[in-house]
C-alpha cells in the first residue's frame, strides 16, 4: 500500500459560556467594575480574596464582605519569558501570589516588571486598572511594582453611587483551544481516498469489524488494522439529534439534523448532516445516501459530502444496524 502524504491542519475548538455569578462572586466582580477589591471574612476571622461563598472550615454561607487595599506583597512568583497569545501581557511578566493589604490569603495575578531581576519575594506591588472596567478579573490589568508608577489617581465610586449601575450577575467566559492535528497513516490514507470520492474503512483481523473512519487499530481487540475495505456511500441512521441552537461561525441555520450513520459493510457510525427531508421525518433505521460536492471542490475532508439524504428503501430493523453487508441487504 502506497504511503500517503503527511496531512496536517490547524484547528480552533472554542465555546463562549454565559455563566451566572451568584451573590458572592457577583458582588466581587461588581466591585472590580467600580475599581474596588472585595474579600470576605471566614469564621476564623481571616479575609479571603477573591471571596468564596462557603466557609472552608464550617461550610456555612459567608456574607461579611471586606474591602481590602489595592497594594500588596508578593508571596511567590514565576517569570514568563515568552508570553503566549492568550496571556494577559504580551511582554515578559510574572505570575505571582499576591497578598493584598488587609487580606490573609494571597491571590494570583500577573505582575508587570521591566526585568526578572526586578522581582523578589516580599516586593510591594499595586493594582493597575484597565481603562474601561466591565466586571471581570481582567479589570485589574496587572499589578506593578509599587513606586514604579504613581498610584491610580482616578476617583473610586463611593457606596452611595453603587446602586446606579446594575450588579454583575452574568459573565461571558470564552474557552478556546488552538491545536494542530497531523493525521497518522490510517487517517491520512482515508482522507486521500475521500479526496478521490471513495469511502474506505479498515477491517480488524481478529473480530472482523470494519471501522470508518479507520483508526489504524481495533479499539475492541487492540490489534493493528491493515486490510482496507471500500465502502458504498449508502447507510442507515443509527441515531440523530435536532440542533436548535445556532453554532458560531456555522453557515447552517437551525433547526437541522445531525445523525450517526452506519455505512453498509461497516460496524461503527460516524456523524454527518442530514438534509432533503423534514426534520420530523428523520428516524432510526432510515436508509440514506451521500450527496457529494462537485468533484472540482473535493479536498482531504469529509465535507466533500454535503449531506446525506433519505432514499426509497425499507427501514433497517434496529438490531440489524451495523450488520448489513456492502450490498445493503443480506442474502
Amino acid at each position: 500500500m502506497a504511503q500517503p502524504n503527511v496531512l496536517s491542519q490547524a484547528f480552533e475548538l472554542g465555546f463562549t459560556y454565559t455563566r451566572s455569578t451568584g451573590p458572592v462572586v457577583g458582588r466581587f466582580l461588581t466591585g472590580l467594575r467600580e475599581r474596588r477589591i472585595l474579600g470576605i471574612r471566614t469564621s476564623d476571622g481571616r479575609v479571603v480574596v477573591p471571596p468564596m461563598e462557603y466557609d472552608p472550615n464550617t461550610a456555612e454561607a459567608l456574607t461579611e464582605f471586606v474591602e481590602v487595599g489595592q497594594q500588596g506583597t508578593i508571596v511567590s512568583w514565576c517569570w514568563v519569558r515568552q508570553p503566549r497569545a492568550a496571556h494577559p501581557l504580551q511582554q515578559p511578566f510574572a505570575w505571582a501570589m499576591i497578598q493584598l493589604d488587609g487580606a490573609d490569603v494571597p491571590m494570583i495575578h500577573c505582575v508587570a516588571a521591566a526585568a526578572e531581576q526586578d522581582l523578589a519575594t516580599g516586593a510591594r506591588v499595586q493594582a493597575a486598572w484597565a481603562d474601561e472596567t466591565r466586571g471581570f478579573i481582567t479589570d485589574i490589568r496587572c499589578f506593578e511594582l509599587a513606586g514604579a508608577k504613581a498610584p491610580d489617581s482616578r476617583p473610586v465610586q463611593q457606596d452611595a453611587a453603587q446602586g446606579e449601575e446594575e450588579a454583575v450577575t452574568r459573565v461571558e467566559t470564552p474557552i478556546y483551544l488552538h491545536y494542530n492535528f497531523t493525521a497518522g497513516r490510517a487517517p491520512a490514507r482515508f482522507l486521500a481516498r475521500v479526496k478521490e470520492g471513495v469511502l474506505t474503512g479498515q477491517r480488524c483481523p481478529r473480530c472482523a469489524n470494519v471501522y470508518i473512519p479507520p483508526r489504524g487499530s481495533c479499539p475492541a481487540c487492540g490489534v493493528a488494522t491493515e486490510e482496507e475495505v471500500v465502502l458504498p456511500d449508502k447507510g442507515t441512521v443509527q441515531s440523530f439529534t435536532v440542533v436548535a441552537i445556532p453554532i458560531p461561525n456555522n453557515p447552517i441555520k437551525p433547526p437541522f439534523v445531525i445523525a450517526n450513520l452506519v455505512l453498509d459493510g461497516a460496524n461503527i457510525s460516524f456523524i454527518h448532516l442530514m438534509s432533503e427531508c423534514e426534520n420530523s421525518q428523520v428516524r432510526i433505521g432510515q436508509r440514506v445516501q451521500a450527496v457529494w460536492k462537485p468533484q472540482a471542490e473535493w479536498t482531504y475532508a469529509m465535507d466533500n459530502i454535503r449531506y446525506f439524504r433519505p432514499i426509497d428503501e425499507p427501514d433497517v430493523p434496529v438490531d440489524m444496524i451495523g450488520k448489513l453487508p456492502i450490498s445493503g441487504r443480506e442474502g
